[in-house]
């Protein structure tokens, strides 16, 4: 008999590329998790910045506080932790670049840039997307998305899904087993096969309906050790061998949400459709 498909974690990283927060619940929108990607920290010239470009960002740790989150340096006790509100003050707004898309974003204070700039080594601020912006997901593709899909400041999905039976068939490869975090989904399930997942398009958790679109293209991220931002290839080498498919190595799937509610751990997965076989 198949093992249930059950949710087993939800992350959120309220700041993107910095550490993500282990919740029991979440709720549900339409351009991800509730606080997930809403900030950002962008360079002098307001490009956005990621652990792509600079590993330390894995030394950032965000917990939760009242009414937001901290901040705080794990090799860095002298820099005070930082508090940060869930939203922006809408006072001052300036365009920041992320991949393609230029979008209007609310500034943070002056103290987060002065802490962001001191632990990064280099000029940053730090910017919030509201709800008035329309970042559209792939608006380039509407054979995958209906048009008006909306996404964060998250790479290109609001939603990223991994299985953990497909991490266990990773490490299973590996020298050093890696953490579920090297990868940052948002929703992890236990049950299946590995990459089950792969075959999935609509699907349920709990009430909630989502649709899984297409594998998601991994990066150097996954090398980075995200409690010490030391890098290690074989991460990223041992899955080249096994899951490229092009000229992308993929590990999880690029989800979007066609409801909205909240989700818990523990919720069951239901799949109601799948992906036509080419």
């Amino acid at each position: 008999m198949a093992t249930p498909l059950t949710l087993s974690d939800i992350y959120i990283y309220p700041v993107k590329s910095l550490g993500g927060i282990r919740l029991t619940e979440a709720a549900v929108g339409m351009r991800g998790l509730q606080y997930d990607r809403r900030w950002l920290i962008v360079d002098a010239r307001n490009q956005f910045m990621t652990q792509r470009q600079i590993a330390t960002m894995a030394l950032l740790d965000v917990a939760p506080a009242f009414n937001g989150f901290l901040l705080t340096h794990r090799q860095r006790p002298d820099l005070l932790p930082l508090y940060i509100p869930f939203e922006a003050d809408r006072e001052k707004t300036l365009f920041v670049t992320i991949w393609d898309d230029m979008v209007f974003a609310w500034r943070g204070t002056p103290a987060a840039d002065e802490w962001l700039t001191e632990a990064l080594g280099q000029e940053c601020r730090l910017v919030y997307m509201s709800e008035m912006v329309r970042r559209e997901v792939e608006p380039d593709k509407p054979e995958l998305n209906p048009a008006g899909t909306l996404v964060s400041f998250a790479d290109g999905y609001p939603y990223l899904l991994i299985g953990q039976a497909a991490l266990d068939d990773l490490n299973e490869r590996l020298t050093t087993p890696v953490l579920m975090d090297r990868f940052r989904p948002n929703l992890v399930f236990t049950g299946g096969a590995p990459f089950d997942e792969d075959t999935w398009a609509d699907f349920r958790v709990g009430d909630i309906a989502f649709r899984a679109v297409r594998a998601c293209g991994r990066c150097v991220v996954t090398t980075i050790d995200q409690q010490t931002a030391q890098k290690n290839p074989e991460t990223l080498s041992t899955l080249a061998s096994y899951r490229t498919v092009g000229r992308k190595v993929m590990f999880g799937q690029n989800v979007t949400a066609s409801g909205q509610g909240t989700i818990r751990v523990g919720d069951p997965l239901r799949v109601l459709g799948y992906k036509e076989q080419n």
